[in-house]
């Protein structure tokens, strides 16, 4: 006799809590003179011109701009630097971990010699054998948060590379202009 009552005791139950409607949210309390603003999407934050800000006495220490605009086909940019000046397409990517990223296409690194880690090892047949000829990559991506593109430009002792070597900056930082 027992069974059957916490069966049906159970039962009862497990129907009882799948049959709740979520709660309703509370409506906001709006005066007419309230406005409120929709958040737009970070591709159409990013829109704009950015640009490299002084860093020390030398005003030319590393000038950089770059405008990105939006196109039919996604978004394209224009890369000013003292010495050259590029156009291409810009692709806007978000990471699943959430970081986002803006690819500057068909930019070729200044240099890129990859891993040297291993050159004054002579010990070591693999780096006395005939070193392939490395390819330089190209795109320069920038990571970007909020008005910020940060750049790379070069590596380290275990991976050797510079992406614009007109600016002498480990980390070029260029900062969306509010015009």
């Amino acid at each position: 006799m027992e069974k059957p009552f916490y069966l049906f005791l159970t039962l009862i139950l497990l129907l009882s809590c799948s049959d709740k409607k979520p709660a309703a949210a509370p409506e906001a309390n709006t005066s007419k003179d309230t406005i409120v603003l929709q958040v737009s999407n970070n591709k159409d934050q990013i829109e704009g011109t950015y640009e490299t800000q002084r860093e020390g006495n030398d005003p030319d220490d590393c000038k950089i701009s770059l405008e990105i605009n939006k196109t039919k086909e996604g978004y394209s940019y224009f890369l000013k630097t003292k010495t050259r000046q590029l156009k291409g397409i810009a692709n806007f990517t978000t990471e699943e971990s959430g970081e986002k990223y803006l690819v500057l296409e068909s930019i070729k690194w200044d240099e890129y010699n990859g891993d040297i880690s291993h050159e004054d090892e002579e010990n070591d047949s693999i780096a006395n054998a005939e070193k392939p000829e490395l390819e330089i990559p190209v795109g320069i991506s920038a990571s970007y948060v909020k008005d910020t593109l940060t750049i790379q430009n070069y590596g380290n002792s275990m991976n050797s590379y510079t992406k614009l070597s007109e600016c002498g900056r480990k980390y070029i930082q260029l900062i969306k202009s509010q015009k």
